[in-house]
């Protein structure tokens, strides 16, 4: 297949016997890449935004702001605190690369493989260092979020690791395979509605019974600093990285990358890469503003969340370019990373590849500039039973 693992520190070898092997350029103010695909994705069902909106900056019982005061929410001197303060608690994860994709691609692609972190996603990396950055008053409350994907189940995680109650608001509709992670986190479930007022006023009444903290999943000072050590393991793993493409959707994650990445290699270029269903990211870019969509439709489930105002301020100035893609594909890039990574990746994980696989990408300036692209790949839980009752039925 051409699989190959780059050497170099931090590097581990994987079991895969758990793995399923199916199927002039001026980069800040140019306008984001678009890539419009024919044909859709029929059986995806539009849904309504999840937000946290209403319930930001509340950490309370200790006066904790998410406010970063000057400047931007986080830095690299925060994401490197975040670093020391995550280390016991968390995978450092490998950097895979594939020859056979490399000459598809016609660059080097370095995927920076967060599907094998603990709880499946980058996310347990943001909620432990939230968590155990509160002091023991805090913490003795718990913490509370409300979530029907990855972060619920970093949230779980994290608190469990930490020994305090996990209060975890999930809308009925929520996937099988995310709510059991909860589950087997030692989660408390509490179900909501599926709208996001019924998930915000169930997180509300939970956190005035319990004095419980709220952990935001993108919107918050301790979770960009968390994320942003995603970074700094991919270039001290593989420092000749060039470009590095990331996922985006609140932006939590994409902050925290491009505060570390630029910060060690100022010229470095930082690429989002988000489903045409969901393009708020792409559209606020070029507005010079946050757009906010009536809904989404996209199969990326993961990338549906808006920018915040922590947020917007780094993909704004430090994002230099977004590459929006359409859900087939997506789908063609987990079927890539099945059949010649040999990993499983749920769609927002996989958009990274997509956007490197993209047209308008390599007609790009940015495709021309990149010689070694790093690819987040942002999680691994995917709803396996939908796939085996799909596969029964034929």
């Amino acid at each position: 297949m051409g699989l190959r693992m780059p050497s170099g520190p931090g590097l581990f070898p994987l079991k895969r016997s758990s793995l399923l092997p199916f199927f002039s350029c001026s980069r800040r103010r140019r306008p984001p890449l678009f890539l419009a695909r024919s044909g859709d994705w029929r059986s995806i069902r539009t849904q309504s935004l999840p937000s946290f909106a209403g319930l930001m900056g509340s950490r309370d019982g200790g006066g904790r702001c998410i406010e970063g005061g000057q400047g931007y929410a986080a830095d690299i001197d925060s994401i490197r605190e975040a670093q020391a303060r995550i280390a016991p608690y968390v995978h450092k994860t490998p950097v895979l690369s594939s020859t056979s994709i490399d000459a598809i691609v016609g660059k080097q692609l370095f995927f920076k493989c967060e599907c094998f972190q603990k709880a499946g996603a980058f996310k347990i990396r943001g909620a432990s260092n939230s968590i155990f950055a509160l002091d023991d008053k805090q913490a003795s409350k718990g913490v509370v979020t409300h979530s029907s994907g990855n972060h619920a189940a970093a949230v779980a995680l994290a608190a469990k690791l930490r020994g305090i109650p996990a209060h975890i608001v999930i809308p009925k509709n929520a996937p099988a395979c995310k709510v059991n992670n909860v589950k087997r986190y030692g989660g408390h479930i509490i179900w909501s509605d599926m709208s996001i007022e019924s998930r915000q006023s169930v997180c509300k009444r939970i956190q005035e019974e319990t004095g419980a903290v709220l952990i935001h999943p993108f919107n918050d000072k301790y979770t960009i600093s968390g994320q942003g050590t995603v970074s700094l393991e991919l270039l001290e793993q593989v420092p000749e990285i060039d470009t590095i493409i990331v996922p985006i959707s609140g932006g939590g994650l994409i902050s925290g990358v491009a505060l570390a990445a630029k910060a060690i290699n100022p010229s470095i270029r930082i690429l989002a890469a988000e489903p045409k269903g969901a393009d708020d990211s792409a559209q606020s870019k070029a507005a010079g503003k946050i757009i906010t969509l009536p809904s989404t439709n996209t199969i990326a489930d993961g990338l549906r969340a808006f920018l915040g105002d922590l947020t917007w301020p780094v993909v704004r100035d430090l994002v230099d370019d977004i590459i929006v893609v359409d859900d087939d594909a997506i789908v063609d890039a987990m079927k890539m990373c099945y059949e010649i990574l040999k990993m499983a990746v749920e769609p927002s994980g996989a958009i990274g590849l997509a956007a490197a696989l993209s047209d308008e990408f390599k007609q790009s300036c940015a495709w021309h500039e990149s010689s070694k692209i790093g690819i987040i790949v942002s999680g691994g839980n995917v709803d396996l039973g939908v796939l085996w009752e799909s596969l029964y039925k034929r």
